[in-house]
């Protein structure tokens, strides 16, 4: 897996201010708490992954992921849960959730941007 920095370790950028190879930072994060028992959370991230990579998530952070794992669409196999959270795939495939052990669901739906390097990911938070 990919080592996964933020935006606000500095470490992770050039002096040219491009990411250093293998890492992602977050570049938007938007919340909605409007709907009862619901949040909707869109997050984009930049990456700069290695061949072979490209961005996805592991332990609920960006990071560059092994490129097979997302043309085959099986989200889990990039541990994008956290460590106490169990991942399933949707049925179609189209994301994963994520569920803690008091039964919240976290549900996730990626969308790859026109450049492979962006990695926009709508979660969906369930109380039980």
């Amino acid at each position: 897996m990919g080592q996964v920095l933020s935006k606000n370790q500095d470490t992770s950028l050039l002096p040219s201010g491009q990411l250093v190879a293998g890492t992602c930072e977050i570049v938007t994060l938007d919340r909605d708490s409007s709907q009862p028992r619901r949040t909707i959370a869109r997050q984009t991230a930049r990456c700069a992954c290695r061949k072979g990579q490209i961005a996805g998530t592991t332990r609920a952070r960006p990071a560059c992921v092994d490129v097979r794992i997302v043309r085959t669409r099986q989200w889990c196999e990039m541990s994008p849960c956290l460590d106490d959270e169990g991942c399933n795939l949707l049925v179609n495939q189209s994301g994963w959730t994520c569920t803690q052990p008091g039964g919240r669901v976290k549900t996730t739906t990626p969308f790859l941007g026109v450049f492979i390097c962006v990695f926009w990911v709508i979660i969906l938070l369930q109380d039980p």
